[in-house]
């Protein structure tokens, strides 16, 4: 800690920046909000990591949306995992407590009322560490829910605290995809579960105990698995508003997952009666009409008769356009489920939908997209025409989350780069009623704001205007020079978006004394999908020519903007095409770069996991394509290489094996090239850890301060030789 305190008093004292690493890394993270039915209420969570205590710690809130008032919610957030409203209710509430005193490493499920949370009464004590609740209040009075938890093959819930340990290490297999993200493959699989609380037991759980909806649904490749690895969760499952029906997100159970993106939505009754099939799978309508790829977000209307869902054509294309369906459903004799007027909404519109969430008439459907490098919230009719183009019903912050209230006000939890957290009300007219901005309420972000955000557009190499935006220091100097910090997003089919990070944070960059340019060049996300597509098969050509273009536009406009001492980043196709600069060009006009978890070596792809990222990206295998991975390949530009770098690569990467960091760094250091190299054995592809991060950021401005100008004399590495 010594050394990062010295560094921050360092930079502190010169004026460098009005927002260090440790103030936006112990600054309160808040969740998105989530309302009671009435839209009254809403619940929030936030944490918080103390550097100087080294613990972290949470609470439950609860904020007025029609005041902004928040107050604490009375239940622990060291026990409570999460908590959702009963429907139907004003302030009942069930909630999940990570704890169970009967058996270790289960959880316990509790009913109470948001008013008086000290009154709450035990109901559940469930066998293994469930999550994801959701619940519906039927006819009866009955609330039916699911949760979801790894499931041994048998189909009965995993608990890790009640497991033999083998006596060996090995690890042993037969089929292609062993291991994905950060975690190798084992034979336990995510479910759902499936339990009904009996309102005439005082809300006990019935006898029939929690039942896997997932267990008897036929494979012949694939497992079922629901939610969807690595990054799903309850939002790939769904239960029908009067608790009757169940959708639930499943890969395609024909195809192997290393190859293949598709997914497909299953229905069924909650009842367990019939087993759930996919409506949208193989020889269905959507899929004979070509819709074959990723599914998502399935989501019923009101009254319980409609299911909205997103979609994508392309069976191995994570990036392909998600588009927005909608169709009539029926829980017919016996548990059977009926489909039917399945159609299309805004099938032109050029933007990928997101989040959905029906308009309480049922008339429409509000979503939410990538738009002009931030998150906007449209509204779609469900009668709307095929030409129908959605309009923005929000400002120029990203929205994070949001939800429609009954009177069709939409409460948002947004974020921007100058604020962790928003949250404020809308009708869509342009008016915004700002319940909350972190900005104002967190110390550690005193001094953020607007004033130091901009955008402009230049001419790519297609000919398209491209953007990029622009971020000053808070403490920005009229004529005054400051070195350019050019940052690359990753994906590729990624983007620079107006939205806070605190891996990537566009404020703390500049605010060690650069102006930062994150550019959105070919393969960018969010300004239509032929920009998005554009970059297949060329990773190290358009996207590579626009990044100069926008060079040249900083250095030939940007009057206060020093490209003669300028630095360039990125991370994961971010890190790629730093290493792709350095043996060109471009590599030249930068005093230092910065690569992290990034592909120094084309060949090496197939040691990723996620092989149908790698199929579509290159037109191919590396063995059918071999031309298209050789000439975007970085390591046919060895001779290149001579500026400065710093490698980050992590040990739990497994998209982008640490061999492909350590390659490059023994490269450069055998060249004589000053270079560095920081790995966290504990990391995957980001570093979430707050000392890990702290400590990221200090090596890494250590680096780039020091051959930009910005700070002195390199110091000393603490590690290593």
């Amino acid at each position: 800690m010594t050394r990062f305190l010295g560094v921050a008093v360092a930079l502190a004292a010169t004026g460098a920046f009005a927002i260090t690493p440790e103030q936006m890394l112990s600054a309160p993270r808040r969740s998105t909000l989530t309302p009671n039915p009435s839209g009254k209420l809403a619940y929030f969570s936030v944490s918080q990591y103390s550097f100087e205590g080294q613990e972290s710690s949470g609470a439950w809130k609860l904020l007025n949306t029609e005041t902004g008032e928040i107050t604490d919610a009375g239940l622990s957030a060291d026990e409570v995992n999460e908590i959702v409203w009963i429907p139907g209710s004003e302030t009942g509430i069930l909630y999940i407590n990570g704890t169970n005193e009967e058996i270790p490493g289960g959880v316990t499920l509790w009913i109470g009322d948001a008013l008086s949370p000290a009154e709450s009464t035990l109901v559940a004590s469930l066998d293994a560490p469930y999550n994801g609740l959701k619940v519906a209040n039927t006819s009866s009075g009955d609330l039916h829910f699911l949760v979801n938890t790894l499931a041994y093959p048998n189909g009965t819930a995993y608990n890790p605290e009640s497991i033999v340990t083998a006596r060996h290490t090995g690890r042993l297999y037969s089929n292609i995809y062993p291991r994905h993200w950060d975690v190798w493959l084992t034979k336990e699989r995510y479910s759902v579960f499936a339990g009904a609380l009996l309102a005439n037991s005082s809300y006990a759980l019935a006898h029939s105990g929690m039942r896997n909806l997932l267990q008897n649904i036929n494979y012949t490749v694939t497992k079922p698995e629901s939610p969807v690895q690595p990054f799903g969760g309850s939002g790939d499952y769904e239960i029908s508003p009067d608790g009757n029906i169940v959708a639930i997100l499943s890969k395609a159970t024909h195809l192997n997952k290393a190859n293949f993106t598709a997914s497909y939505i299953y229905l069924g009754p909650f009842d367990g009666s019939e087993v759930p099939y996919a409506f949208n799978g193989p020889e269905t309508e959507a899929n004979e009409a070509g819709h074959e790829g990723a599914s998502g977000v399935p989501t019923f209307s009101p009254d319980s008769c409609k299911l909205a869902y997103i979609q994508q054509d392309g069976i191995y294309y994570e990036s392909d356009r998600w588009k927005l369906y909608v169709l009539d459903i029926a829980l017919g004799y016996g548990g059977k489920i009926s489909t039917s007027n399945w159609k299309g909404l805004a099938p032109e519109w050029d933007r990928s939908p997101s989040d959905i969430h029906w308009a309480p008439d049922g008339e429409s459907i509000y979503t939410s997209a990538e738009d002009y490098a931030r998150v906007r919230i449209f509204n779609i009719p469900i009668d709307s025409a095929e030409d129908y183009v959605p309009k923005n019903l929000t400002g120029i912050t990203s929205v994070s989350g949001f939800s429609v209230l009954p009177d069709e006000t939409l409460l948002v939890s947004s974020t921007a780069v100058w604020s962790s957290r928003d949250f404020y009300t809308t009708k869509g007219d342009g008016q915004q009623n700002i319940l909350f901005s972190a900005t104002e309420a967190d110390e550690n972000l005193a001094g953020l704001g607007s004033h130091t955000f901009s955008e402009f557009f230049f001419t790519g190499s297609l000919g398209l205007d491209l953007h990029a935006m622009v971020i000053k220091p808070s403490n920005f100097v009229e004529n005054k020079t400051y070195p350019l910090a050019y940052i690359i997003h990753g994906g590729p089919q990624g983007v620079n978006a107006n939205s806070w990070s605190t891996r990537w944070n566009y404020q703390v960059w500049a605010d060690q004394g650069y102006v930062v340019v994150a550019p959105n060049p070919t393969g960018s996300t969010s300004f239509g999908q032929y920009l998005i597509d554009a970059i297949q098969a060329n990773w190290g050509s358009y996207p590579y020519e626009d990044i100069v273009l926008c060079w040249e536009y900083i250095n030939e406009n940007l009057s206060y903007v020093d490209t003669d001492n300028g630095i360039e980043a990125g991370a994961s196709y971010g890190g790629y095409m730093t290493n792709w600069i350095q043996g060109h060009e471009l590599g030249r006009k930068f005093k230092a770069l910065m690569t992290h978890d990034g592909v120094s070596n084309t060949l090496a792809n197939y040691a990723s996991e996620e092989l149908w990222f790698i199929r579509h990206d290159f037109n191919g295998t590396v063995y059918d394509a071999r031309p298209t991975y050789d000439m975007w390949n970085p390591m046919n530009h060895i001779a290149n290489w001579s500026t400065p770098h710093f490698i980050v690569h992590n040990t739990l990467d497994f998209r982008l094996p640490e061999s492909d960091g350590l390659s490059m760094f023994n490269i450069l250091q055998s060249k004589g090239v000053p270079s560095r190299f920081l790995n966290f054995p504990d990391e995957n592809h980001w570093v979430l850890n707050p000392e890990n991060s702290l400590f990221w950021h200090t090596e890494i401005f250590n680096w780039i301060n020091h051959y930009s100008g910005v700070g002195g004399a390199l110091d000393e590495i603490p590690i290593g030789d």
